[in-house]
């Protein structure tokens, strides 16, 4: 079992950078595939970036590359999204997952962080 807690959101001018922030907890984090969705209003949730549970492979959306990083922190227990150049498409609510390998996503969820960006 993983808890997450999700935050770093808020509102930013276009351009701008945020750094989102999941905390979990268990002692078993390590273990787990963690991933970054996100959620407009009335469109379908979809997933951001993905990083392994090493931290060694990383993937990301057509729409946030080379301007989402994300990254973890085992000894933290800890899942980043440094997002730079933040465009108001990225307005949205973003959710913390996380996934035992060879499992789909869906198990454990964060209760999501709003981010908005002003043109």
């Amino acid at each position: 079992q993983v808890q997450l807690v999700e935050s770093g959101g808020g509102l930013v001018q276009d351009g701008g950078s945020l750094r989102l922030s999941c905390a979990a907890s268990g002692r078993t984090f390590s273990s787990y595939v963690m991933g970054w969705f996100r959620q407009a209003p009335g469109k379908d949730r979809n997933i951001v970036a993905a990083i392994s549970w090493s931290g060694g492979n990383t993937a990301y959306a057509d729409f946030v590359k080379g301007r989402f990083t994300i990254s973890r922190d085992n000894a933290k227990n800890t899942v980043y999204l440094q997002m730079n150049s933040l465009k108001p498409e990225d307005t949205a609510v973003y959710y913390c997952a996380a996934r035992k390998e060879g499992r789909t996503w869906g198990d454990y969820w964060g209760q999501g962080t709003q981010v908005t960006v002003s043109s």
